[in-house]
């Protein structure tokens, strides 16, 4: 069983969501950055989305964008990302990791490549926003034969006609995007939400988690209640910002992010 398929069916035995934070990868610097992801499991973590920093992302707003040019100024780069990943591994085999970003630099370092030393570093997911359920054969091949699942994206706009489509072959996980537009920018309605997640889990089995426009401990837990996992993103991400406006020294920023992000995962994990 895979580390997102045992995390899943451990928190269904418990009956609650995931709490699933976003960061970018070597935002604001690599030091920092891996200090908050070392830390996440800790505070709460189920499974943690890294985001792979990248110039000109899709569904991305203003406050991630800006730590894509944070990290990508710091020197990160994809395989510095992986190698992440390997390090965060030597003290933790539990917690699931989905590298989430564009196919710009995966194309750039080599699908194949990636998979592969992907899955050696400890990857468990792939979700990539600009490749759409038609076209990512690209993508589900390679990650298939090293047991990387691909975890694809539903919107208020994936109807009925198209939903089959983007259900079949999507493994580990579905993401619900709780709004039509990009990421920190609006809130979500939560009967619209509700209403969307017993339509796609009528048909199919994998969990949901839903991101986009949660940013509070409250709404978090909110969708806690009826989802599988709850995404926050810009939030957090937009926590860093502040503190580098500010110059707060690393591990001031390392505490209050971490600290943030427990007040998220206990609201998620006292849902239901």
């Amino acid at each position: 069983m895979s580390r997102i398929a045992a995390t899943f069916a451990a928190l269904k035995k418990q009956n609650r969501a995931a709490f699933v934070p976003f960061v970018t990868g070597g935002d604001p610097d690599f030091d920092a950055a891996f200090d908050i992801l070392a830390k996440l499991p800790a505070a709460g973590a189920d499974i943690i989305e890294l985001g792979i920093p990248f110039s000109d992302p899709m569904a991305d707003g203003p406050i991630n964008q800006a730590s894509y040019l944070r990290a990508l100024k710091s020197g990160m780069t994809l395989s510095k990302l992986v190698e992440t990943v390997r390090r965060f591994r030597k003290a933790d085999d539990r917690t699931p990791i989905v590298l989430m970003g564009a196919y710009n630099p995966i194309h750039a370092y080599g699908t194949a490549r990636l998979m592969k030393d992907a899955a050696e570093a400890g990857v468990d997911g792939l979700l990539i926003v600009d490749v759409p359920a038609e076209e990512d054969e690209v993508l589900r091949t390679p990650a298939s034969a090293h047991g990387i699942d691909i975890v694809r994206f539903l919107a208020p706009t994936t109807d009925d006609a198209r939903l089959p489509t983007v259900l079949d072959g999507a493994t580990g996980y579905l993401y619900y995007a709780s709004i039509a537009g990009i990421t920190g920018t609006k809130s979500f309605a939560e009967d619209e939400v509700r209403a969307a997640l017993a339509r796609i889990h009528a048909r199919t089995p994998l969990p949901v988690v839903v991101g986009f426009g949660i940013r509070t401990p409250e709404q978090a837990g909110a969708i806690a209640r009826f989802a599988d996992g709850a995404v926050v993103g810009s939030a957090i991400v937009g926590r860093i910002e502040s503190h580098v406006a500010k110059g707060t020294k690393r591990a001031e920023l390392v505490a209050d992010v971490v600290e943030f992000c427990a007040g998220l995962a206990k609201s998620v994990h006292a849902a239901r």
